[in-house]
């Protein structure tokens, strides 16, 4: 793999391996990347019965997710929007 290629999965890779060590059910975290035309869309999903784990009270966890998810992008020169969803 590239350098390029690996810089472009870098904040997927940090998200995913947040994500699973906070789920219960981490072989169901699943985590896609999309171009955006100001960045990089970062889906997360979790399970139904992780979802409000991963959010957190008050959504705290999911804007500590956030902000690391930006800050991994920031180090890559990229921005990131990261959207936290329940898996069906």
């Amino acid at each position: 793999m590239s350098a390029d290629a690996a810089a472009g999965t870098g904040v997927r890779a940090v998200v995913e391996v947040l994500a699973k060590a906070l789920a219960d059910a981490p072989d169901e975290v699943r985590v896609t990347e999309t171009p955006q035309p100001k960045g990089t869309l970062i889906e997360l999903y979790v399970s139904p019965r992780d979802y409000a784990k991963v959010l957190g009270r008050s959504g705290r966890t999911a804007a500590a997710l956030r902000t690391l998810a930006a800050t991994a992008a920031e180090k890559d020169g990229t921005q990131v929007t990261l959207e936290i969803r329940e898996a069906r």
